[in-house]
C-alpha cells in the first residue's frame, strides 16, 4: 500500500525556520520523484520543489530560501525552510511520480501518482 506521510509543520515568526518530512511507502516504480507542493491563498497547488534521481528543482519564489534532500535509508525527504515569510503560509503537501520511462514535468501537479495528506505550515507574527 503506498502512502505519504507529511510531519514538520507549525506555526514561526516571519524569518523562522522549518523542516519538513515526507516519509514514503511501498512505492514500486523503479525510478520516482518526489516533490513538494503547497496550497496558499495565492494558488491552488504551487510546486514548490522536487528531487528526481540525483538533480533538484526550485520554484523562484523559494530559490535561496528552501533545500530539499533525500535519505535513502530512512526512506524520507526533507524540506528545510529558512527565512520563512508570510506568503509561505498554506498547507503543504508531497506526492510521488514515476519517471522510470522518462522526463517529468516536476511542477506540474498530472505528473504525479500519489498523494500525502499535506501539513499546515502558517508563517504570522
Amino acid at each position: 500500500q503506498v502512502q505519504l506521510v507529511e510531519s514538520g509543520g507549525g506555526l514561526v515568526q516571519p524569518g523562522g525556520s522549518l523542516r519538513l518530512s515526507c516519509v514514503f511507502h511501498d512505492i514500486t516504480f523503479d525510478r520516482f520523484a518526489i516533490g513538494w507542493f503547497r496550497r496558499t491563498p495565492a494558488k491552488e497547488r504551487e510546486g514548490v520543489s522536487c528531487i528526481s534521481d540525483d538533480k533538484v528543482y526550485y520554484a523562484d519564489s523559494v530559490k535561496g530560501r528552501f533545500a530539499i534532500t533525500r535519505d535513502v535509508a530512512k526512506n524520507t525527504v526533507y524540506l528545510q525552510m529558512n527565512n520563512l515569510q508570510p506568503e509561505d503560509t498554506g498547507v503543504y503537501i508531497c506526492g510521488a511520480a514515476n519517471i522510470g520511462w522518462g522526463p517529468v514535468e516536476v511542477f506540474n501537479s498530472r505528473e504525479y501518482d500519489y498523494w500525502g495528506q499535506g501539513i499546515q505550515v502558517t508563517v504570522s507574527s
